[in-house]
């Protein structure tokens, strides 16, 4: 099965329990009533990016869903801790693209993010044999990907939350891989990569 469709969400859970907390952030993401298979990090060639709410009403309470699931936790009061997946995806629908999972403790969801795109953006170019230059910062590395035209889009989802004293607080994010056994694989590339 290749996946044809994919969809980003993520979530926030406190609980005494620490398992309880996990599943109150995959309730808040609204991923819980699913039997979730973590996946290395492919975006599939000309899958196309759909909303949450409509990625939400094709599945079913018990499928088995492939995700790339960025998870983080703390039971410590006032520590930040984030999750974020990037994604990077080529402007030839024919090519995969990258996803990338990102956890820390301490850095606010702009950094975690842009951390997070920038590892998806690198792996791309690599794959591409465009040059990376790892001593560069972000912005100059995107300038290059825009320039040299081969990565067309890069985007992150990234969740964050502050501990709280006495209870566990997990925090999701994940990039929700949707297959359609019945359509075969035909990029489009005016229809892909748009919400």
């Amino acid at each position: 099965m290749i996946p044809t469709k994919i969809f980003f969400t993520k979530g926030i859970g406190r609980h005494k329990e620490k398992l309880a907390s996990f599943e109150l952030a995959l309730r808040d993401a609204g991923i819980a009533p699913f039997n979730l298979v973590n996946v290395s990090s492919i975006f599939p060639p000309g899958c196309k990016i759909i909303s949450k709410d409509k990625g939400l009403m094709e599945l079913k309470p018990g499928q088995i869903v492939f995700v790339v699931l960025a998870r983080n936790e703390t039971d410590e009061a006032n520590r930040l801790v984030a999750t974020s997946v990037g994604c990077a995806i080529p402007s030839d629908p024919n090519v995969h693209g990258y996803l990338s999972e990102h956890h820390s403790f301490g850095e606010p969801d702009d950094k975690a993010g842009d951390y997070a795109e920038d590892l998806a953006a690198q792996m791309l170019a690599t794959t591409l044999g465009i040059e990376f230059d790892s001593d560069a910062n972000y912005d100059e590395m995107r300038e290059i990907w825009q320039i040299d035209g081969r990565i067309v889009r890069t985007m992150n989802i990234t969740q964050s939350a502050i501990g709280k004293d006495g209870v566990w607080t997990s925090v999701v994010a994940a990039a929700v891989l949707i297959g359609d056994d019945k359509k075969e694989l035909k990029p489009d590339t005016k229809e892909n990569n748009k919400e």
